[in-house]
């Protein structure tokens, strides 16, 4: 079967985006205001979603927007409109760092719409004016035709600006000073039209929003696969699971899934991973642990197959178990192995050798990360580490070497969540601090198992759509419960409601 296209888009330079811009909008002035509405538009929708984490926006909330004089600051001064037509009682101060006057016409334009549209509840102020508390501030000072340094008063106004009560601040494409000592600090950074690379690693970004403007509905949007570059995966990657089923659909045409880990000082892991896998979709879940854990597992989770083994004195897997894994793993679609595995290193050996031994294609997780283990054997693995554990197999390869050696498809977990099987590199910026808890990535190895059992013949396909369905619904967690609070395993109840929003 021809692998699908990953859908996505280029992260570019800065200069790559300008030109692309250039060239699509060229100097129609329609164009150019079409485009800076849909994205002032599309920055107002996606805040008022992200600032849910802190309780969301208030009917009478307060906005500062820190405009310059370019085109992205129109893109702040309408996102502004937008949320004051949705909040009849909301209000906004304008601090421009060098006066409304001064800026571009077609920012112009969107101030006297936004004053025209609201003319009470909006005011221009400077810095001294501006205190107290603003749930929301948009940094929108400069953008990428930005050239360091920082002029003294964008300065002024971004400590001001620090020096109030913000629930949540937002920055306009790139965060203003980008790099700088005094640069505007965002906690959400909305890349409108394409992600530029500068924000990759950024301190000051915060966390990344794609908003796609169309700019790249193009066939350069989905190259081959063996492209390399960076890409940023998009959320319609999802919306094939969110259709409906072949109506002559069984359990067994759906997919098998072998889960093997688990381990009596780590039991809780293998049960997540296998809740995870069971709301992935797929057909039949088959789960080998311990066996002094088995009985109460299935009690919890009675829709799959739990399969108690021989266990070694410390309680871990012993290799005595391993004919039977291997016979269960004959009408297998897929393998998933690591969580709560342990250091056992008789567990390990276990592993190792299902590794070598497997028919069917893996994912491996966790303990299981070790470099003789991800290494063993010739089935197409997803190898789904965290920066401690990548270290300890990649021995000083970067993702994209390390991918090709093995060669494997790589989950590299982070706060941008990055995919790759040596070619392209698949960013993911879904999810949040929600995750950094213990046991996401035990419901990730066993979501992304799963999706691997539907899709065995697309390792990288599995992987994207995992990394994705995994971060949104931890976004709508954190929209629904905030970040702290919360427990690991209520972000299970979210994957059924982030397909059925999937755009």
């Amino acid at each position: 079967m021809q692998p699908l296209p990953i859908p996505s888009a280029p992260i570019l330079s800065v200069e790559a985006s300008r030109a692309l811009e250039t060239r699509l909008l060229g100097s129609d002035e329609g164009a150019h205001w079409d485009a800076l509405t849909r994205a002032g538009r599309a920055v107002a929708a996606a805040v008022l979603k992200d600032v849910e984490e802190v309780g969301g926006f208030p009917s009478s909330g307060r906005i500062l927007v820190l405009a310059g004089k370019g085109m992205n600051a129109g893109d702040a001064l309408v996102a502004a409109a937008s949320i004051l037509k949705r909040h009849a009682d909301a209000s906004v101060d304008v601090a421009f760092v060098d006066g409304p006057r001064a800026l571009v016409p077609l920012s112009a334009r969107a101030w006297r719409d936004l004053v025209d549209g609201a003319s009470a509840r909006v005011r221009a102020v400077e810095a001294p004016a501006f205190s107290g508390s603003y749930d929301l501030c948009i940094g929108a000072l400069y953008g990428a035709g930005f050239r360091p340094p920082l002029p003294p008063e964008a300065r002024a106004l971004i400590a001001a600006a620090r020096r109030c009560r913000v629930r949540l601040n937002a920055a306009v494409d790139l965060p203003s000073g980008l790099g700088e000592d005094g640069a505007f600090e965002a906690d959400f950074t909305y890349a409108t039209g394409s992600v530029k690379a500068p924000l990759l690693g950024c301190a000051h970004a915060g966390r990344l929003r794609y908003l796609d403007l169309g700019f790249l509905d193009d066939a350069e949007s989905a190259p081959p696969r063996a492209a390399a570059g960076d890409r940023v995966l998009l959320e319609s990657i999802l919306r094939p699971l969110a259709g409906l089923r072949p109506s002559g659909s069984d359990k067994r045409s759906q997919g098998h899934l072998v889960i093997v880990g688990g381990s009596t000082d780590l039991p809780g892991a293998i049960l997540m991973a296998t809740l995870s896998a069971l709301r992935s979709g797929v057909g039949l879940v088959s789960t080998f642990v311990p066996e002094s854990l088995a009985a109460a597992f299935a009690a919890r989770a009675p829709e799959a197959m739990w399969a108690g083994l021989p266990q070694t004195a410390s309680g871990g897997l012993s290799l005595e178990g391993l004919p039977r894994i291997l016979r269960g793993l004959e009408k297998a679609s897929a393998l998933a192995m690591g969580p709560g595995l342990g250091r056992d290193p008789e567990s390990r050996a276990l592993a190792e050798a299902l590794a070598r031994a497997s028919g069917v294609p893996l994912v491996i997780d966790a303990d299981a990360l070790q470099p003789n283990i991800v290494a063993a054997g010739i089935a197409p693995r997803i190898l789904t580490p965290h920066a401690g554990e990548f270290a300890r197999i990649a021995g000083g390869a970067d993702l994209r070497a390390l991918a090709t050696n093995l060669p494997a498809v790589i989950v590299l977990k982070g706060p941008i969540t990055r995919v790759s099987d040596g070619g392209a590199v698949y960013h993911s910026l879904f999810g949040g601090p929600v995750l950094s808890r213990g046991g996401s990535g035990d419901l990730l190895s066993g979501l992304t198992g799963g999706l691997l059992a539907q899709t065995p013949h697309d390792p990288l396909l599995a992987a994207c759509r995992g990394a994705v369905w995994h971060g949104s619904a931890a976004d709508a967690l954190a929209r629904s419960q905030g970040q702290t609070a919360v427990h690991t395993i209520e972000w299970l109840d979210y994957l059924s409601p982030t397909l059925r929003a999937c755009p």
